[in-house]
């Protein structure tokens, strides 16, 4: 174990050493990581693993390391550990369950999985120092659950100075049902350390709980501690979050007060929290929940409560998580009012106490909360309410657990780091609302410990995955390089220093407490220059003696000793500060003008100190007015002077300058004054054609005696302007030529000289051909084109500008024409669109004056008209199939359609679907067959599956569409609608439960992909195409990032298992979140389990041979790597020697070797160029990926022998060997088998007789009982109602039995002194309720001679009843008089006697109260295998004959009761009709040697099967009536027909009547009309002679005569002995039916004698208190205590039921049956005894039938009682919660007021005896009991009293 801890050790720093250039550092375990704390004035961490405690330095190296595991355990036993006793113990793992820092002490708590969750006490300095740990003090050291599945929550705390622990625990299943308590860590007052601190101080789950918790914190403020935890209710199935509180100084815990914690949205509850934290939250916070709750008051003491919470949504299984703040105050508040509500009785419905029914609720004055804090004794405790605090969440995540949460404040700010399932830290800024300010990936996929911990300095956060400690800085200020940066982390721990130029916390920050020279990073604020004065500056003339003054905010507070430098481009000058204002100086060079640009922008930087620390910087204009007048083409008056700079335009001398004082120009914002040509008069122009342009120009005095020129650069046009008027223009356009398009845009400029001139002069030349080449086309133009259709002869015609055309244009235009239309077919119901294609189809929609599709209208569609190219018109119906031409009038002119363009009517007509099934969720491709589908367009035809649409993919002969999903699994129609007109298709379609995934293995791949996945899973046969989809996604980037990789190679080997090859991915798998999906049609299916999703891992690494070659390898390869096994296995993995496979033998983590070929190979072809020896290559195969690790040399130097001539030398003399040795065994071993085989053959013989037998006996049964079984099923097992059970156990064993008073209930007193007797008898009641006259009453009974030990079991019993409404009283007694009775017996020195009979009062009590407590437990768990084993014997009893006069039968167990003689018998089915019980016959089996009452009761048995015994027929009150033919015989036991021989008569049976097979028989009423017939009627002297010879009869054996036992007397010995041998002949029947039944014995002994099975709580409870007794009197013999166990309960109560089966069924035992079953109780006390029992040939049978068997029972009872040892103690408040319960259910159904008229009769009998015992008695005197006991009398007895 050393070298596994030494081990560990390494390898964990070996990984801290590999992550020291890591950004993130971290610690790894070997094993899981369990808990993790910190001690906050050292700075050391101490780490619980599996099997494992670390102490780590604050920098994860580890300083000390102890091994806890894994150890020799098993949960249910009971530590210490000792192989003997628990033989089931096995190495067991120990899961660190606390982990507590006690640092008052100097010691740390650290408690594990092992040994019942016992902990140790361990120096805090040194880890390996165990202070304390003892695991013999049983359960009171149990402090943790034994279960890794059942988390435990602790809290170390002083409470009167003293140090205890409180501990919160689920309740595992073998676990001691503390679920809440405290312990102390101290010793004292004989009390150990972890013992709890009073034995109140703790919450225990009831027996049978209904709900299990599971704790999620624990944490104290002021005098309160408080527990949360998660509670699973089974009925109603609920989950809900409770928080719990108790004050700390609570001994009894009747302070302890719970209720609901929730935490809810608009969607509604999440039922699960997974993690809690508590903190004084930051004053931001603090003052928002104030504001929150509308209060004023001071809420400096106020603590919040941050806790995660979860829920799964149950439609579609999304699970979604939410955080959600409370305020402790407020929880206070409501717990305070709760305790109020119940305490005043105030609506009370929400209130209950723990593991109880009952309301607690009840008044206790007005100020009961206030006056008891902490509750009292007097009030209800165990309190809990289901009306808790509920809030709302302010922060929710979908698709992930929220698992751990812890808090810090900083600078008043309170910041959350959350943890993730997904491996990631969130963190979180908390004020009035919350808000996500960071997103840090630890370890993908792997879940966030509950332990999140800040380190000492609250600099550092401490992060558990799996099995890794990750040390992450709370914040990573320095990080951002600039302030923006800074500040878009909204990071609240950050902040821009600006002195410092950098983003710092605040304490970083050397001026950070002056006014803003600490920008925080959640105000988003930097520094800002917001205005510069003056706004620009021109470039050309920049004003040297004008700085430029900025405006800064927020601008720190700066003095005239703080250097502040600007940076103006190149140009560096001290700025000087001026009430505010920072001035700085222009720059010296000003860079040039970018080209097409009027400005240049100038950085300007402002900066601190020599070290130039940037704190704000600028863009400042410069402008520059001569490249201002380009901006606009064409008009450089108006781009200067409608410029935002400060530009004038100089119109002499056309240009652009700075403004100035000269007034002859145009000033900026003057622009509609400049010079300007504009507004043409002909803006639409034609092309191929001169047109004259008529325009206007402004402001042009200056240019009076200029002449113009138009002109444009594209068509390098100029042309003379011609002056009309004033300020009127023109020019003549040449004639343009451009065909690519209709219009075009033309712009025009106009100059002077070489001066431009401000022109707007826009034209659009225009092409009338252009698309128009038809008539309809050209003549719908816009008119203002003035486009004509000209038809000029020997010339095409064709659309121009009508001054272009040399002849009268047409008006009119030719007939229409049709080229093609769709679709050419269509349903004969119409509704569908008809497109139609051609020219001349009209101007305008208008014009369509008609349209005739085979002669049949179609319906105009106006909106989809398109100028003479397109007629789209709906189609009408037609009665038949037709075929016609399409016709159309446009404007009075026909046009039809060609010959080859013709529509056809048709009717599509489907005949069925393929396939008939898919998944919910669509996506099948279902194709419908049929003819004419492809009737119509795609467009027209809809399918529908269901309501759900199905997308048409393909329109031919077949249809072929999608499926949509849906949203149950039904069978649907599918129908087609063909323009409206809806077809039913043939067949339905079953949408079927969408597939599931199973299993997928195996679980990860490599990202070169390639690796062979098998998905088991259901309905796979319903899916067409499978892919494999990975997603990979950037946690930082989120979906926008999202990238995609298909996998399209899949195998579907059957219907339940596909096979899919990975798809290769990124390099850089562990940087992405991956989720893998399988599309199966359109359903989704995330490849994943319950515990792990399919994962990608990085691709392996190889390392390359050493010098590109390995030499001689003709043994094996090695190829060294790392990562080569993460997600390969040797099955998978391929390697090649040059063409040839290399066979995998072996593959680690970094190694794999091969067995490469045994001759060389050759090289690949691709090789074969190189040249270098020719050597073939190593290659590595996984998946889609090959490495090339260089060539393989082979070693080829030649051995001195050759191998031909070895083997031969080798092998011939080994084989000659091995023949020789061969050829010797055999002969030795055939003899010897000879002889065994003849041995074995007899032997098997012999066993093969009697197994054959117990084979088709035990068959036999099992048909048989399969019967009985359904009839159970049926009818249920006739259990006896609570009453008759305890009537029949209490009282039918009485001298009366059945007719017993408390049986009947019958109390015989007068009616006029019913009333008085009632009220005495229940006076009498309240007497035996007081302990003192019940004990005194008890003992002088006992002390009476006369009062017999049948008189005791009587009077134990009527006890039993009359107290049985308080049961938890009557146990109290019952301990009492125990207590007693045991000093007797051990004063005595033979404590083994107790309990040996019932001899006195309090044994019999026992009996009782095991019977009460026990009546469940029969009902529920051992009623069935009882009942089976007493149907089976019974049927294997009447399946031979029975004897009706000597009571033996053929086959029992009983010797005794055997019948010996061979009786000939055969089996009948008789067929019985039921007088008034229906026409359908009964078949019943009986035995034609069975008397014709055991028939009788066969028949009854059979008919009445269903019903309880009780509710039977008796066989002498109904008639048996045979009917051979055409008569009736009745049929009886005696008649005048039975057979006479002297004194004997024998009884009639069904072969005396000779009943056959199958014969009819008749069942009814005994009546008056039933009399015997003529021949067999008795007259007086016959049926007299009967009545007189009735015990001279015999039924199968006739007995020995009194003349023939004479003669027997006087024969020889011989005779004898040969008499006894014939009898041991018959004694193999006893084995045959002990084989048959065994099956059944060993259930029932299983069902009673299994503690790992129900045990119940009164077994627990009474076998404990006997434990506890023989160590109080130092008893220390197994066999003592065994005794007293096996007295309680095997011999006292099961030994009872089993011999009397009626006590608990409604059934009837038969002696035969009885008989059996005394055998059967025998071998059960056997059992139940440490004696042995020596065997011999003189043993009796009974004994020697269940010989092999007996230690097996033994065995059994012994590992029953260990078992219950070793089980969960049942407190007395359980048993009495237990008791009650069985009091308030069965009370009111007996017999009490009988059973107290009864006890009475016993006072009066011995009353002046017990009288005097009252008197003598000084507690009894006390009470008056005595005086009560004579006015009971009196009014009993209607005495007058003297008193």
């Amino acid at each position: 174990m050393a070298l596994w801890i030494w081990t560990l050790s390494i390898l964990s720093c070996f990984c801290v050493t590999l992550s020291r250039t890591e950004e993130l550092k971290f610690f790894q375990s070997a094993t899981e990581l369990n808990h993790l704390t910190v001690d906050n004035d050292t700075g050391i961490i101490y780490l619980g693993v599996v099997n494992a405690l670390y102490q780590l330095t604050e920098n994860l190296d580890v300083r000390r390391s102890v091994e806890t595991g894994p150890r020799k355990d098993n949960k249910k036993c009971t530590p210490p550990i000792d192989e003997n006793q628990c033989k089931e113990a096995v190495l067991t793992d120990n899961y660190n369950k606390l982990l507590l820092l006690n640092k008052a002490d100097k010691t740390i708590v650290v408690c594990g999985s092992l040994f019942k969750g016992i902990c140790a006490i361990r120096d805090l300095d040194d880890i390996s120092n165990v202070k304390h740990y003892v695991d013999t003090s049983g359960e009171k050291s149990f402090v943790a659950s034994n279960d890794e599945n059942v988390s435990t929550v602790g809290l170390i705390t002083s409470l009167n100075n003293d140090r205890v622990l409180f501990v919160g625990k689920g309740n595992g299943p073998n676990d001691n049902g503390i679920i809440i308590s405290t312990r102390q860590l101290y010793e004292r007052d004989g009390k150990d350390i972890f013992e709890m601190y009073t034995d109140s101080a703790a919450v225990k789950s009831a027996y049978h709980s209904s709900s299990t918790q599971q704790f999620v914190a624990v944490f104290e403020d002021k005098n309160y501690v408080y527990f949360i935890f998660n509670q699973q209710e089974k009925q109603p199935v609920n989950n809900r979050t409770l928080i719990a509180r108790l004050c700390k100084d609570d001994a009894h815990y009747y302070s302890y007060f719970e209720m609901d914690l929730g935490c809810k949205d608009d969607d509604g509850a999440y039922d699960h929290c997974h993690s809690a934290y508590v903190t004084t939250p930051g004053e931001e916070l603090a003052e928002s929940m104030a504001q929150q709750r509308q209060t004023t008051d001071t809420l400096s003491d106020d603590k919040v409560l941050l806790a995660l919470f979860s829920k799964v949504n149950k439609d579609n299984g999304s699970l979604k998580s939410a955080m959600c703040v409370f305020s402790l105050r407020h929880i206070n508040e409501k717990m305070e009012k709760n305790r109020n509500d119940c305490y005043t009785k105030k609506n009370t419905s929400s209130f209950y106490k723990l593991f109880a029914t009952e309301n607690p609720c009840a008044s206790h004055g007005l100020n009961a909360s206030k006056n008891f804090p902490c509750g009292s004794e007097h009030l209800p405790y165990l309190l809990g309410s289901k009306n808790g605090v509920i809030e709302k969440p302010v922060l929710q995540k979908e698709g992930m657990n929220l698992t751990a949460v812890t808090v810090a404040v900083e600078n008043g700010h309170t910041v959350a780091f959350l943890g993730t399932s997904d491996g990631k830290i969130l963190k979180v800024f908390l004020s009035s609302t919350a808000t996500e300010y960071s997103s840090l990936t630890i370890e993908l996929n792997k879940p966030i410990k509950n332990d999140l911990v800040l380190d000492q300095t609250q600099e550092n956060l401490y992060v558990m995955t799996t099995d890794k400690v990750h040390r992450l800085p709370v914040q990573d200020c320095h990080k951002y390089s600039d302030c923006e940066k800074c500040t878009q982390a909204r990071d609240p721990y950050c902040g821009w220093c600006v002195r410092e130029g950098r983003c710092t916390k605040k304490a970083d920050c050397g001026a950070a407490d002056k006014e803003n020279h600490w920008l925080w990073s959640p105000s988003g604020t930097c520094m800002t220059i917001i205005s510069a004065n003056p706004l620009n500056m021109s470039r050309r003339a920049p004003a040297k003696d004008s700085d430029v003054e900025l405006t800064v905010s927020p601008l720190p507070a700066l003095t005239e000793s703080d250097e502040v430098f600007c940076t103006f481009g190149e140009t560096t000058h001290s700025a000087q500060l001026k009430e505010g204002v920072i001035i700085c100086d222009p720059p010296d060079i000003i860079p040039p003008t970018p080209k097409g640009q009027d400005h240049v922008s100038v950085p300007l930087q402002l900066t601190f100190g020599k070290k130039k620390i940037f704190f704000a910087s600028h863009t400042y204009p410069f402008y520059d007015c001569e490249e201002a007048m380009y901006l606009f083409e064409n008009q450089p008056c108006y781009s200067c002077a409608s410029n935002r700079w400060n530009c004038q335009w100089d119109w002499k001398r056309h240009i652009c300058e700075e403004s100035s004082s000269v007034q002859d120009v145009i000033k900026q914002n003057m622009e509609e004054e400049c010079p300007q040509f504009l507004n043409p008069n002909l803006p639409i122009i034609p092309m191929e054609y001169q047109t004259k342009v008529y325009f206007e120009g402004r402001h042009l005095a200056y240019y009076q005696d200029k002449t113009f020129v138009v002109g444009n650069r594209q068509f390098q046009f100029e042309a003379p302007v011609d002056k009309s008027a004033e300020e009127e223009f023109s020019f003549m356009s040449k004639e343009f030529s451009y065909s690519a398009n209709e219009t075009l845009q033309l712009n025009l400029y106009i100059r002077t000289d070489k001066v431009k001139i401000d022109s707007k002069l826009m034209v659009t030349l225009y092409n009338c051909s252009y698309g128009r080449n038809d008539c309809s086309l050209c003549l719908a133009a816009h008119r203002d084109y003035k486009c004509v259709w000209c038809e000029e002869d020997g010339k095409p015609s064709k659309c121009v500008y009508e001054k272009l055309c040399h002849v009268p244009p047409t008006d009119t235009c030719p007939h229409p024409e049709i080229t093609r239309i769709e679709p050419k077919t269509g349903p004969l119901s119409g509704g569908i669109l008809l497109t139609i294609m051609g020219s001349n189809l009209g101007i305008k929609a208008e014009d369509v004056k008609n349209i005739t599709v085979a002669d049949k209208e179609c319906l105009f569609r106006e909106e989809f008209y398109s100028v003479s190219t397109r007629i789209v018109c709906q189609v009408g119906p037609m009665n038949e199939p037709k075929q016609g031409e399409i016709e159309v009038n446009i404007n009075g002119k026909l046009g039809k359609s060609p010959s080859e363009v013709l529509f056809t009517y048709q009717e599509p007509h489907p005949s069925g679907i393929r396939p008939e099934s898919g998944p919910q969720a669509g996506g099948t491709t279902l194709t419908i067959t049929g003819t004419n589908l492809a009737t119509g367009s795609r467009k027209d035809v809809q399918v529908s599956v269901g309501s759900q649409p199905c997308n048409v993919t393909e329109f031919r002969d077949e249809i072929v569409c999608i499926t949509g999903p849906n949203s149950k699994v039904e069978a649907v129609e599918v129908k087609m609608d063909y323009g409206g007109t809806t077809i039913s298709v043939p067949g339905r379609f079953s949408y079927s439960e969408n597939p599931t995934v199973t299993k997928f293995l195996p679980v990860n791949s490599f990202s070169s992909g390639g690796r062979n996945i098998t998905v088991t899973g259901t309905g796979f046969e319903l899916i067409q195409t499978f892919s494999l989809v990975v997603y990979a996604e950037r946690p930082e980037a989120g979906k926008l990032n999202l990238k995609r990789f298909d996998g399209k190679l899949v195998t579907r080997l059957n219907e339940t298992t596909v096979v899919f090859s990975s798809p290769p991915i990124l390099e850089d798998p562990e940087n992405y979140n991956i989720t893998t999906i399988i599309l199966m049609d359109h359903y989704h299916l995330v490849v994943k389990n319950e515990t792990h999703s399919f994962a990608y891992v990085a691709d392996p690494t190889f390392e390359n041979f050493t010098d590109g070659i390995k030499k001689q390898v003709n043994k094996l390869i090695n190829a060294k790597g790392s990562n080569l096994n993460k997600a390969m296995t040797i099955d998978e993995a391929q390697a090649f020697v040059g063409d040839e496979p290399c066979n995998i033998k072996t593959l680690t983590e970094t190694d794999l070797y091969c067995e490469p070929p045994e001759v060389q190979p050759q090289p690949k072809k691709r090789q074969k160029r190189d040249t270098i020896n020719n050597l073939p290559e190593f290659i590595v195969k996984f998946g889609l990926r090959e490495w090339i690790l260089g060539r393989v040399e082979y070693d080829t130097r030649v051995s001195d022998i050759p191998l031909n001539l070895i083997l031969p030398l080798v092998l011939i003399p080994m084989i000659a060997i091995i023949g020789f040795s061969i050829i010797c065994y055999r002969r030795k071993s055939q003899q010897a088998e000879r002889e065994y085989e003849k041995i074995k053959s007899q032997l098997e013989g012999l066993e093969e007789s009697v197994r054959d037998r117990c084979k088709k006996e035990f068959t036999d049964l099992m048909i048989e009982m399969e019967d009985h079984t359904n009839d159970i099923n049926e009818a249920g097992i006739p259990v006896l109602d609570y009453k008759t059970y305890t009537d029949r156990v209490f009282f039918l064993p009485s001298k009366d039995g059945e007719k017993d008073v408390m049986i009947t209930g019958k109390l015989d007193i007068p009616e006029a002194r019913r009333q008085t007797v009632e009220q005495a008898l229940n006076q009498f009641s309240n007497l035996l309720n007081s302990k003192s006259f019940l004990i005194n009453f008890i003992h002088t009974l006992e002390n009476q001679r006369e009062f017999s030990a049948r008189a005791k079991v009587y009077f134990a019993s009527l006890l039993t009843v009359a107290l049985h409404g308080k049961l938890e009283y009557y146990t109290d007694i019952m301990r009492t008089l125990f207590l007693e009775l045991m000093e007797q017996y051990v004063v005595a020195k033979n404590p083994k006697l107790m309990l040996r009979r019932s001899e006195t009062v309090v044994e019999r009590m026992l009996s009782n109260w095991m019977s009460i407590c026990l009546y469940q437990y029969l009902k529920d768990n051992a009623g069935e295998p009882l009942y089976k084993l007493f149907k089976a014997i019974k049927h294997q009893v009447e399946k031979g004959p029975v004897d009706a006069v000597l009571k033996k039968a053929k086959y029992t167990l009983n010797d005794t009761g055997l019948l010996g003689d061979d009786v000939e018998y055969t089996q009948l089915t008789v067929n019985v009709y039921v007088q008034d019980g229906g026409t359908d016959s009964i078949p019943v089996k009986v035995l034609n040697c069975d008397t014709i009452s055991q028939v009788k009761e066969k028949i009854i048995d059979q008919v009445y099967r269903n019903l309880p015994c009780s509710q039977w027929p008796k066989a002498e009150s109904v008639v048996l009536e045979w009917r051979p033919g055409s008569t009736a015989q009745i049929l009886s036991d005696l008649d005048l027909t039975s057979q006479k021989d002297g004194r004997w008569r024998r009884i009639n049976t069904l072969m005396h009547y000779n009943v056959r097979d199958g014969a009819t028989l008749i069942l009814s009423k005994m009546g008056i009309s039933q009399q015997p017939e003529d021949n067999q009627q008795d007259v007086p002297g016959e049926r007299h002679a009967l009545l007189e010879d009735e015990n001279k009869v015999w039924h199968l054996v006739r007995p020995v005569d009194e003349i023939d036992e004479g003669k027997s007397k006087r024969g020889s010995v011989k005779e004898k002995e040969r008499t006894k041998a014939i009898t041991e002949i018959y004694l193999t029947r006893l084995l045959s039916v002990k084989g048959t039944l065994q099956q059944f014995v060993d259930d029932f002994f299983h069902s009673v004698l299994n503690s790992n099975h129900v045990v119940p709580p009164a077994v627990k409870y009474f076998f404990d208190f006997l434990d506890e007794q023989a160590e109080k009197h130092d008893i220390k013999d197994d066999d003592t205590i065994h005794i007293w166990k096996t007295n309680s309960l095997p011999l006292r109560f099961w030994v009872n039921i089993l011999k009397n089966p009626h006590f608990i069924f409604d059934v009837h035992v038969h002696e035969v049956v009885d008989a059996s079953l005394s055998v059967i109780a025998q071998t059960f006390m056997d059992a139940c005894t440490r004696t042995e029992h020596k065997l011999s040939r003189d043993s009796p049978s009974n004994k020697l039938l269940y010989a092999k068997e007996i230690s097996n029972y033994k065995k059994m009872v012994e590992d029953y009682y260990k078992g219950i040892r070793q089980m969960v103690p049942v407190s007395d408040q359980d048993m009495n919660t237990h008791l009650a319960e069985i009091s308030r259910a069965h009370t009111d159904s007996l017999n009490t007021l009988v059973a107290l008229h009864q006890l009475y009769q016993y006072t009066n009998k011995y009353y002046d005896e017990i009288i005097n015992a009252l008197e003598e008695d000084p507690a009894a005197q006390k009470m008056q009991l005595a005086f009560r006991l004579q006015q009971i009398a009196a009014a009993l007895e209607n005495k007058v009293t003297d008193l």
